[in-house]
């Protein structure tokens, strides 16, 4: 920069210089290659894609049985299972009276393990399994590192 000439001045001039260019094409190759790839995300399901391209049927969907799950989860399978019986008629859909049955026994079992194991036991589980987790990740890395990160011709 020159003292005389102010930098937004400078900015201005790289601006209109840089406007001036001429725009280039892509390589033949890159543009065929991203053109492909934006064809196969096209054509792929609705269930392989993120959850924002879902239908609003499959979307409500999963968020009630997510819900249910976190229910039966905190409140407790007896409790749920009362309240499907209170809201449906359990006798013109005895598969449905099957499943809640199954709901509330996973729901008992799930209570019966929280009101039995000691806290301190599920916290050392809980410590237990972020280390084994954090030991599956650096072998892992160490794998990855050894198999795909390897120098080439002796370099």
């Amino acid at each position: 920069m020159t003292p005389d000439v102010p930098p937004e001045e400078w900015d201005r001039l790289l601006e209109r210089t840089l406007r001036e260019l001429p725009l280039r094409r892509a390589p033949a190759a890159l543009e065929t290659r991203v053109f492909s790839e934006l064809a196969r995300r096209a054509a792929l399901s609705w269930w392989r894609r993120s959850f924002a391209h879902w239908p609003h049927l499959a979307r409500v969907t999963f968020l009630v049985i997510c819900g249910a799950l976190i229910m039966v989860a905190f409140v407790g399978g007896d409790t749920v299972v009362a309240m499907v019986r209170s809201l449906l008629d359990f006798g013109t859909l005895p598969w449905l009276h099957q499943a809640g049955v199954l709901v509330g026994s996973a729901g008992n079992l799930f209570a019966l393990l929280a009101r039995t194991v000691p806290p301190a036991w599920a916290f050392a589980g809980i410590a237990a399994g972020a280390l084994l987790y954090l030991v599956l990740f650096g072998l892992g890395a160490a794998a990855y590192r050894t198999l795909y990160l390897q120098p080439h011709n002796g370099r």
